[in-house]
């Protein structure tokens, strides 16, 4: 396997289980402002019909602990995604309310990782690298400068998880991954038909392109 697959920015009970029949390792629900966000409550009813096969992840646009844990709870989260910038303090605090995975986001703008990105490495569980957007803070579908960053990743990532989004497709997700190695794809406006509405044949093809394997 190349990567694993995580399908995000799920709003219907239908594209979450076809997720998980298709072989992703993580879904993901955006509790942040856009156009896929959901409460916590629908949030819960989607990652249901994942099933248990695949980590539950929440994408949120605050970094406030109490906040994050009440709807992780309601949600029933596996994973908690910061990505509203947040620091190693934030990530500390997060972990004093919930006992999962704590994903901290790291939005890029140019060709470089920003100041402050190895000690993000050493104290998640993951690093999201995404494109930044001063519109909204994910599902853009702007790419990431995979090759401008490939030094940077490999001198600070250490043995940290990486995940990567931004801008990913079928047709790119294979010349990322062979460029700067992620454990895992992030992938939610590449896979659509409309903002948050999933398209079958792409979630397919996109698993297929980013494993090495058909999908289930």
């Amino acid at each position: 396997m190349l990567a694993k697959v995580k399908f995000c920015g799920m709003t219907r009970l239908q594209d979450a289980a076809l997720a998980a029949e298709i072989g992703a390792s993580d879904v993901g629900v955006v509790f942040a402002d856009g156009p896929r966000r959901v409460d916590p409550a629908a949030g819960r009813r989607i990652l249901d019909a994942a099933g248990a096969t695949v980590k539950r992840v929440g994408v949120f646009g605050t970094n406030n602990p109490d906040v994050i844990s009440q709807a992780a709870e309601i949600a029933g989260l596996d994973v908690v995604q910061l990505h509203a910038d947040p620091s190693t303090s934030d990530v500390r605090a997060i972990r004093q309310k919930f006992r999962g995975e704590v994903w901290a986001a790291i939005r890029v703008s140019g060709t470089h990782l920003p100041p402050g990105a190895e000690q993000l490495f050493d104290s998640a569980d993951a690093v999201v690298l995404d494109a930044r957007s001063d519109k909204r803070l994910g599902g853009t579908g702007h790419a990431l400068p995979w090759i401008e960053l490939e030094a940077d990743l490999a001198r600070e990532r250490g043995s940290s998880a990486v995940v990567l989004a931004g801008g990913l497709k079928p047709g790119n997700v294979r010349a990322a991954i062979r460029t700067l190695g992620p454990d895992v794809v992030d992938v939610s406006s590449g896979i659509e038909s409309s903002p948050g509405v999933k398209d079958p044949w792409l979630m397919r093809e996109f698993y297929a392109a980013a494993t090495g394997q058909r999908a289930s």
